[in-house]
């Protein structure tokens, strides 16, 4: 099915205002890839259209059971993937199934039923990048229990916007939260440690790319730090600026840690997502 769009808009409004299909059926096929704008493969409801704009459904691929997104690792104890932006790891109180978890789960399923998922780690739903789900609860427990022990790296690129003064640092802060579930920098101590190392890896006259580690993993850890620092994130709508970008610019890009199924240490890695490098050019 192809559309080509008359007036500019969000995808899920236009679509649901132009085609005679119930709105939870063009989520599945949001959620399952199945739409493409311009050629471009689209999980995100929010996908600007403008007039001209083409619009195809492949109203097949969504019985075929395969994934919207990069598979980096899979055995039979874990899978590995690449979430894209934009997308929950699990379900809240306000989503259920427009999950990375749900549409992962429904890949395993597809191919057998008795298949299970269990969730290890999670990245904020604005953040892509590499995500470890496990296949049984004994893999799932075991990764959890010795998470900080078992994890040797895990580093994110980004591109904030300005330039840092300091070109590469090791930041401790200590965060707290607010009922309105916003996390912020403590003036003492009584909050929770988050440790932070980040180099500049190049600058332009409006950006800069980083490279970034945790030694913590403080939620919003990284957007609350360049926040602070006057250099928030690009595409940043709860930390940053309003510069009109549709995502966040922050990408976890390789997680490395010690697999005791294999007994041996694994990197997991992802390229840098063509968004980073083009608005660095």
């Amino acid at each position: 099915m192809k559309i080509v769009v008359e007036k500019d808009g969000e995808l899920l409004d236009y679509l649901f205002e132009h085609l005679d299909m119930p709105k939870k059926r063009i989520k599945q096929y949001l959620s399952h890839g199945s739409i493409y704008v311009n050629n471009h493969k689209t999980t995100q409801f929010n996908t600007k259209v403008v007039a001209g704009t083409n619009i195809v459904i492949d109203t097949d691929s969504k019985e075929k059971k395969t994934l919207p997104f990069e598979i980096l690792f899979e055995d039979d104890n874990i899978i590995v993937v690449n979430k894209p932006s934009g997308l929950l790891s699990i379900a809240t109180n306000k989503e259920k199934e427009k999950t990375l978890y749900h549409i992962v789960r429904d890949y395993l399923v597809g191919k057998n039923k008795n298949n299970k998922i269990f969730i290890v780690h999670r990245l904020d739903k604005d953040t892509s990048g590499v995500v470890i789900f496990a296949k049984n609860e004994k893999i799932k427990n075991q990764l959890q229990e010795h998470w900080n022990e078992y994890v040797e790296l895990r580093e994110y690129v980004a591109v904030v916007h300005g330039k840092l003064k300091v070109k590469e640092d090791r930041v401790t802060q200590f965060l707290k939260e607010t009922k309105t579930n916003l996390v912020y920098v403590a003036r003492d101590k009584d909050g929770k440690e988050a440790i932070t190392n980040y180099k500049v890896l190049k600058e332009n006259k409006d950006y800069s790319s980083l490279s970034i580690t945790i030694e913590t993993g403080r939620k919003n850890q990284i957007r609350v730090l360049f926040s602070s620092l006057g250099c928030p994130i690009v595409g940043d709508k709860k930390y940053g600026i309003k510069d009109g970008e549709d995502r966040l610019y922050l990408h976890a890009n390789r997680l490395k840690l010690y697999y005791p199924v294999l007994k041996k240490t694994i990197l997991f890695e992802t390229g840098v997502p063509s968004e980073f490098k083009r608005i660095m050019k």
